[in-house]
């Protein structure tokens, strides 16, 4: 049976109790809501007694990783009086929010990995925000549309003050494809979909529908037009493919962007880019208190006892490592002639049966480079160019890849040693601290724990092995000699097209783009791929080309354009959340007692989202830490944390 189906069977509920609710009266009895009342954030997290803000005492907190959770995390705790060290491993803060210059022509620009929305439900986010004082670091985009390649008309949203029901109400009264939802909630298929997306409750729903994918979710009787419309766009904008994601985390996502909140689906973008914009501030706050911030550090060893972490090593420099640490072998990407370890942005290469191996990690930014036919690793991110023993050829990366001995092999598994004569190798600085935060990404924490010694807790090195990677995501930014007519959103969603899945207009957001477009008459445009998969586009040539087929389709104007620059960055180190992972997902507390974790992939006990997510988590993790030291902790806030018909 379904688990959906038994979800719902195990709470029976009549024909005509069901009409009863859907009456406009009966509704609103159900609801609680006011037509004009708009509901408040719930405050997740608030002490009851008058506690201390500040500590009053010398305690150390090491927080690896500078993307949004580290950078959250780090900021609380250097507020209130740590001392705060904040490591990342590339050469600018801000994980897959950083920003770096790059030229085009005589001018130089801030490169992201992509476009990023701020939607009114990000309240931890925007705490942050106001504390720092940048509010007009920001810019009000207005509304945001939903085109389709085929058979529907745009749906478009704007800021909303109404709560559940009345969002649903407003939409559908809004959209001009009401008529093709195809949902009829007098069928019991269709009322079970309507419940289970509107009746979120966490452990309930992750309990019922965890086990089962968005794509065999959809299969049999579900209503196409809602999915196509709703569902896949939405689905995809999580950065998860629908047949590697979790419905249970479909129903989170879903219910934090609309149906547990009033705030609607428009947002704000950045007026300038993230690194300036919003990256930037943190980082000076943090140092304003004390906090000491070290870029391009790779950690060497963590050093394990009495069930705690004692201390750990890193260097700055060369990314090698010369304490040996084992990977696995990776035959996704499989040759006959190479072999490879590793997933993620740590991944290894070695001829086949050879006994040295190369780090594929670019030192730049921590993409993967790519081997060529001639030997050379290109890097499909920033077009940085190395040769066939990792020295660079061509910026922007300026330091050579590690190169790594292959010290013993046990099945698909190989302990790898940095090899002595590494170039640019510096010496390592330890660090020892009273709590330590890990807050990177999947691959960088799967990649940390590797590198542990003496007494680690099992229960946390499984967790930690078990958490996933998405599929690769890409972004194309493109300049133009000429703009071009364009009525929806300057941030648009785009469905129904084999690798884009959205469309921005830089030109029209960003200051130094809009500068650019004034002087020069011309245009800039980027696309997204959220979750494409590997094995359609191998190749960067493959990504490029299929963008640029797509967007002339998507702006036919652009066709009798000349194209004057492009940038492609290409990841896979996003967070999935694969269906049957939420039970062994980490916690930030952990079984490690001064461990604390941050990031998107943390288990985290309210709905939350995206970069809403991230900053929730390491506000989450200085909470824990405040806490154990009799400190106020931050309250935090969330949406409603059920949905209304939990029933």
């Amino acid at each position: 049976m379904n688990p959906l189906s038994r979800y719902a069977l195990s709470q029976p509920i009549s024909r005509r109790t069901l009409f009863k609710m859907f009456g406009v009266g009966a509704v609103s009895g159900i609801v609680g809501y006011s037509r004009f009342s708009k509901p408040q954030p719930t405050v997740f997290q608030q002490d009851s007694l008058d506690l201390p803000h500040w500590l009053n005492r010398p305690i150390s907190v090491a927080v690896i990783g500078g993307g949004l959770a580290g950078l959250a995390s780090a900021y609380e705790l250097s507020q209130r009086g740590f001392a705060v060290t904040l490591l990342e491993r590339a050469p600018q803060l801000g994980g897959k929010i950083a920003s770096w210059p790059i030229q085009v022509g005589d001018e130089t620009f801030m490169m992201e990995h992509g476009f990023h929305g701020f939607f009114p439900q990000y309240y931890n986010l925007k705490s942050l925000v106001t504390e720092l004082g940048i509010k007009d670091n920001f810019v009000d985009l207005k509304f945001y549309s939903v085109v389709y390649r085929d058979k529907y008309k745009p749906e478009v949203f704007r800021p909303s003050h109404s709560a559940f029901p009345w969002n649903i109400v407003d939409l559908a009264i809004a959209s001009p494809n009401r008529l093709t939802w195809g949902i009829n909630l007098t069928k019991w298929e269709h009322w079970q979909v309507f419940r289970a997306i509107t009746g979120f409750q966490t452990e309930r729903t992750f309990q019922n529908l965890d086990n089962i994918s968005v794509a065999e979710w959809v299969e049999k009787e579900f209503p196409r037009g809602l999915y196509d419309l709703y569902f896949l766009p939405f689905a995809k904008s999580s950065l998860n493919a629908p047949d590697k994601m979790s419905v249970g985390e479909l129903m989170q996502f879903f219910h934090f962007y609309f149906f547990g909140n009033p705030e609607g689906l428009a947002f704000n973008g950045t007026k300038d880019d993230m690194g300036t914009s919003l990256v930037q501030p943190i980082a000076r706050a943090i140092e304003s208190k004390g906090g000491k911030i070290i870029t391009g550090a790779t950690v060497r060893e963590i050093n394990c006892s009495q069930g705690k972490i004692a201390s750990f090593s890193y260097q700055q420099g060369n990314g090698g490592s010369d304490v040996p640490f084992w990977v696995t072998r990776n035959d996704v990407i499989a040759d006959d002639k190479m072999e490879y370890f590793g997933a993620g942005d740590e991944v290894f290469a070695a001829k086949s049966g050879g006994t040295e191996a190369i780090s594929l990690t670019c030192t730049h930014q921590g993409c993967t480079v790519q081997k060529q036919a001639n030997g050379e690793f290109h890097c499909p991110c920033h077009g940085a160019v190395f040769d066939a023993d990792g020295k660079v050829v061509k910026g922007p990366a300026q330091r050579d890849l590690p190169r790594y001995k292959i010290v013993q092999r046990q099945g698909d598994r190989s302990q790898l040693l940095a090899a002595t004569n590494s170039p640019q190798q510096t010496s390592a600085e330890t660090i020892k601290a009273d709590y330590y935060v890990i807050a990177a990404d999947v691959p960088g924490v799967q990649h940390l724990f590797s590198l542990m010694t003496g007494d680690i807790d099992n229960r946390v090195q499984t967790q930690v092995a078990k958490l996933s990677i998405a599929d690769p995501f890409a972004v194309c930014r493109l300049w133009f000699d000429r703009d071009f007519e364009w009525t929806q959103s300057w941030f648009t969603s785009l469905s129904g097209y084999r690798l884009t899945d959205s469309i921005t207009l830089y030109h029209r957001i960003q200051t130094q783009f809009i500068a650019w477009a004034k002087k020069t008459g011309g245009s800039v445009v980027e696309l997204h791929a959220y979750c494409y998969k590997e094995k359609e586009f191998p190749t960067q040539e493959a990504l490029l080309a299929t963008f640029q087929q797509e967007l002339y389709e998507i702006v036919p104007e652009l066709k009798e354009a000349n194209i004057l620059h492009r940038e492609l960055v290409n990841q896979k180190n996003f967070s999935g959340y694969p269906p049957n992972s939420y039970a062994e997902r980490p916690q930030t507390s952990t079984n490690i007692p001064n461990l604390m974790f941050a990031g998107d992939w943390v288990k985290m006990p309210f709905p939350c989202g995206l970069m809403e997510r991230a900053i929730s988590s390491g506000l989450l993790a200085a909470n824990e830490i405040l806490h154990r030291e009799g400190l106020q902790r931050r309250p935090l806030l969330s949406v409603n944390p059920e949905g209304v018909l939990k029933i």
